[in-house]
């Protein structure tokens, strides 16, 4: 499978289903350990670090989920603009793929995304302090064969 879409174009259903099978890279995983803790900052190097090892489709949806990760840094850090700018940027990222990609519950993120960013824009750049943390949720990820959803 190609590193990048053919000709700039979006992934196809196919090669975006076929990108969700098998497991995560481990600098994912560990991505994806500190994002659910908070650390948006380091799962953002452990994504990253992952993307640029990873070959194909999947390495955008690792892509998406640390420009989430990054949107939430931003909002901690009352960085309004950045928050609003990585969640437009990470849409692109995560809309083609399923809704459970590689154990990732990719519905949830991305309803839980949309829903802080909902409230951001809401609240607007003055009004960021009160912006409620809960809304910042971790992501879900079926870790184990059982099929039961975990948080790692």
């Amino acid at each position: 499978m190609p590193a990048v879409p053919p000709q700039g174009k979006p992934w196809s259903a196919q090669q975006a289903a076929n990108a969700c099978e098998g497991d995560l890279h481990p600098l994912a995983l560990k991505g994806i350990q500190f994002y659910n803790a908070g650390d948006y900052f380091m799962a953002h190097e452990e994504l990253e670090l992952a993307w640029r090892e990873e070959r194909g489709a999947i390495r955008d949806v690792y892509r998406g989920i640390l420009q989430v990760g990054l949107g939430y840094y931003h909002i901690l850090r009352m960085n309004y603009p950045g928050a609003v700018k990585m969640f437009q940027r990470c849409r692109q990222w995560l809309d083609p793929f399923p809704d459970t990609c590689r154990g990732i519950n990719l519905e949830r993120l991305r309803s839980d995304f949309l829903l802080a960013e909902a409230a951001l824009l809401r609240l607007g750049p003055q009004r960021l302090a009160h912006f409620d943390r809960s809304l910042l949720k971790p992501i879900e990820f079926i870790a184990s064969k059982d099929g039961k959803s975990d948080y790692v």
